[in-house]
């Protein structure tokens, strides 16, 4: 039996953080990004018979490499991610004040901004998938050819039976203008079996008045299932299988919420994978991005304990 597939796809990049301790000259050095985290968690949290692939771009150096090699030692399958001769991974720092990051990022000449070139490595790449992953940023640092070539080639995945995830994670100074951001995420919208929008995102940039005129919005645009990751307060959901509000969700006070909306991304999708209904997935999900939020870093394997057995 062929043991299903989630595939991510998206840029991944070096990542500069503060090192632990007193030293403000040190620095640390990882592999992230945002579809990259929400596959490192998913491939810790689900089991063995599912696999965990990243389709992106890189170039031939040695940080390329490295991510080649991260991406093997973690269990994540890189066989879909094409080498660029003339390109290289990207880089990004993190600072942080209170709990809250701001990100210097070098990714202007990204290889990953290529990864939509050649339509035959996307429709190999997405053969046989059972779940897509993507995000707004995967769409922004894609040329408008590029994000056409990437959705026709997520639609035609999807008339063969992927479904597709797709979290905006609204990022406006990625995109040439905020009215190409508007109108790129609700294009995508309509290609969307899951729709996992931030409502302060949604707030700020789409002028939504409550988690319930999010969910509207996307389900009018064609998305099949909304979850509104909401902070720590009530997610509201809606879609094909009902509507609902899970309340009584515990709070924590962050140390670094760098990877808090691709954790819950993972955490959610894992339990439904694993049979669990909507409200029950949502409460796990925000347990594993309430844990990773209290400590530093995007991957935070405190957080969780592999449970790929």
């Amino acid at each position: 039996m062929t043991r299903p597939l989630i595939l991510s796809i998206g840029e991944a990049m070096v990542e500069l953080s503060r090192a632990a301790g007193s030293d403000a000259s040190l620095w640390r050095l990882g592999i992230a990004g945002d579809t990259l985290n929400a596959a490192w968690y998913l491939r810790r949290l689900l089991p063995r018979d599912w696999r965990v692939g990243y389709f992106s771009r890189v170039g031939t150096g040695e940080f390329s490499d490295r991510m080649l090699a991260f991406l093997a030692e973690e269990g994540i399958e890189s066989a879909h991610v094409g080498r660029d001769p003339a390109r290289e991974i990207g880089l990004y720092a993190i600072a942080l004040r209170d709990g809250e990051r701001s990100f210097s990022y070098w990714r202007d000449s990204s290889a990953a901004r290529g990864l939509a070139d050649d339509p035959v490595a996307l429709a190999a790449g997405l053969e046989g998938a059972t779940v897509a992953l993507l995000s707004g940023i995967t769409l922004a640092i894609l040329p408008q050819a590029g994000r056409e070539a990437l959705r026709a080639a997520l639609a035609g995945a999807r008339a063969a039976g992927t479904r597709v995830v797709f979290d905006p994670n609204l990022r406006p100074r990625l995109w040439a203008d905020a009215a190409t951001m508007r109108r790129e995420v609700e294009a995508m919208a309509a290609l969307t079996d899951i729709m996992l929008p931030s409502f302060d995102d949604e707030r700020t940039h789409f002028g939504d008045a409550d988690t319930g005129a999010t969910v509207a919005r996307y389900l009018d645009l064609g998305a099949r299932q909304v979850v509104v990751k909401n902070g720590g307060d009530p997610v509201r959901f809606g879609g094909a299988e009902g509507t609902g509000l899970v309340e009584g969700l515990e709070r924590a006070v962050p140390v670094d919420t760098t990877s808090a909306g691709d954790s819950f991304n993972a955490g959610y999708l894992a339990a439904r994978e694993r049979g669990a209904e909507i409200d029950e997935a949502i409460r796990q999900a925000h347990e594993v991005s309430r844990i990773v939020i209290r400590h530093p870093g995007a991957l935070v394997r405190e957080a969780v304990p592999d449970m790929a057995v």
